[in-house]
């Protein structure tokens, strides 16, 4: 993927540039609370509009139910946000491919800005209507994705108007490719990843593909329980998904036949339920990972742990980091995952987080300037991570 094409060079003066941008982001009382997700789409965005391009903007925001307006979805306050911060007019839609849509593209001049409502109000964006995406296509002479954070999602937007138009990559998409690609393709050794959180099945996926790339593979966060209790640990009543503990011994029994180090929780914080709410005062202590009372359950990685995962950091060249220690959101549950983000932020290797909640906690915690890249996807990077084709990569590639 390292030749995806960018729309650098494309010649856009006075075309329509329908642009997918992911402007999925926090929205309270009607303001816009991060707009880190916009501000990344500011390369391309600007690019089109110093290149005398009609730019038409179209994202999601939330989950929405698909049949119609929902006022607590509405992108407008993320229209208003980007035009705080952009040097050009933009005007929003109250539509996306409706009439209002259509008379505010067809009244853009060159330069200009269009933002278009939450694609996700109508349902045939998510299932890649084959009319919808000729709907959106009829709204643009020429297709840009720059959405990495959906570009996992073969949905209209994303993969459906990509076929129907010439389409090229954002440089937010593109970068995201070459960052992440090249990670895998060829890192700097040793290379060290790091798994965590709580979406079990998701995670081992990864597994398998990581164990054949990194010198070392560290698991932490609720996935690590399922691994504990594949090698015959206590783990109390630990997230664990019992349809994946052969899973993990393959994955253990590949480690050691590759020669690769897959590192585990040696000791662990437990608390007798999961935090409510979930920034709740808990009362926790620190065990044997080995030997978590039937009645308490691991909500993060224990002191021990986070030292053996640091000290794997500071001799590595590369790290990539995808998922919590723990339940980073309490403070009380939140010193494995502190340990990790300040190990990373005080090496000179590459680092790189994988979007989602990792991401979440970086920048929560104020690490989010010593990082390489923080990827704008969680779900997308988890599965470029897996080695997974993504829909709206290839869409984008190779036009």
């Amino acid at each position: 993927m390292a030749d995806i094409k960018t729309i650098e060079g494309v010649d856009v003066a006075g075309k329509r540039v329908l642009v997918r941008v992911d402007f999925n982001v926090p929205i309270k009382d009607g303001v816009v609370t991060d707009d880190t997700r916009i501000r990344a789409a500011l390369p391309t965005i600007e690019y089109l509009v110093k290149g005398g391009a009609k730019v038409v903007l179209m994202s999601h925001l939330g989950r929405p139910a698909g049949e119609g307006f929902e006022e607590k979805f509405t992108l407008a306050p993320a229209a208003a946000r980007l035009g705080e911060l952009i040097d050009a007019p933009v005007v929003f839609a109250a539509d996306t491919v409706g009439n209002d849509a259509k008379a505010k593209i067809a009244a853009l001049s060159d330069g200009e800005i269009v933002v278009l409502e939450n694609l996700r109000f109508d349902k045939r964006e998510k299932k890649n209507d084959p009319e919808f995406c000729k709907m959106l296509a009829e709204l643009g002479d020429v297709y840009v994705n720059d959405a990495f954070g959906t570009a996992h999602r073969a949905h209209a937007s994303t993969a459906g108007v990509a076929a129907l138009l010439p389409a090229y990559a954002g440089f937010l998409l593109a970068g995201e490719v070459k960052t992440l690609g090249g990670m895998l393709d060829d890192p700097k050794r040793p290379f060290v990843a790091i798994l965590g959180g709580a979406k079990v099945a998701d995670k081992l996926n990864v597994i398998s593909n990581l164990l054949e790339k990194c010198d070392t593979l560290i698991i932490g966060g609720g996935m690590a329980y399922t691994f504990l209790k594949a090698q015959g640990a206590e783990v109390g009543t630990s997230l664990v998904d019992d349809t994946k503990l052969d899973y993990c011994k393959e994955m253990l029994e590949k480690a050691e036949k590759l020669g690769k180090k897959l590192l585990l929780p040696v000791d662990t914080t437990i608390a007798a339920a999961f935090p409510n709410p979930i920034d709740a005062e808990i009362a926790v202590e620190v065990v044997d990972s080995k030997a978590i009372p039937a009645d308490m359950m691991g909500l993060d990685i224990g002191p021990k742990t986070a030292e053996l995962y640091a000290d794997a950091v500071k001799s590595a060249k590369t790290v990539v980091w995808n998922g919590p220690m723990g339940v980073f959101e309490n403070p009380i549950l939140a010193k494995g995952t502190i340990a990790v983000a300040k190990a990373l932020a005080e090496t000179d290797a590459i680092t790189i987080i994988g979007g989602g909640d990792s991401a979440a906690a970086v920048n929560t915690l104020g690490f989010g300037d010593k990082m390489t890249h923080i990827s704008t996807g969680g779900g997308a990077s988890l599965e470029f991570l897996e080695g997974k084709e993504l829909p709206g990569v290839m869409a984008a590639d190779d036009k």
